[in-house]
């Protein structure tokens, strides 16, 4: 059983803006197990993929809410972004490299694959209808 050191849930309408937003967020709650400028790094693009997923995504002809409920371990940090969106039909499909449904918005297909590569963990679950949570972590390294 992991021991738990901290925890952090948000909430905001999926705006563009507020993807900077999250990451800030992310990593200035990260910053408390001590990671490197590189794990900061891959923090703070894994939950701009994430989150622009959800704005670009689960709502694209309208505003809903995204969610960010993230836990500080001893050397970890887990971060869940969920939404209720449009869900994804196909997951695995979805998890392919250059796979997007919105190649006419110039998307690169690449988000979760940079997620995967970033961090050490990438669960995604959806249903259809219903939304998407994105759950993801990374151990810190203790120098």
């Amino acid at each position: 059983m992991k021991d738990l050191k901290n925890e952090l849930k948000l909430e905001f309408l999926s705006k563009s803006a507020n993807e900077s937003f999250a990451r800030v967020a992310i990593a200035a709650f990260a910053s408390q197990l001590d990671p490197t400028i590189e794990e900061i790094s891959d923090i703070k693009t894994s939950v701009s993929e994430a989150v622009t997923n959800c704005i670009i995504h689960a709502y694209p002809n309208s505003e809903g809410w995204v969610k960010i409920h993230s836990k500080l371990y001893e050397n970890e940090i887990e971060i869940e972004i969920s939404d209720t969106g449009e869900g994804i039909e196909n997951i695995d499909e979805a998890r392919e490299p250059l796979y997007t449904t919105k190649g006419n918005l110039e998307r690169s297909g690449m988000g979760f694959t940079i997620m995967e590569s970033f961090m050490d963990s990438l669960k995604v679950e959806s249903i259809v209808g219903l939304g998407t949570k994105v759950t993801m972590s990374k151990k810190i390294r203790k120098g």
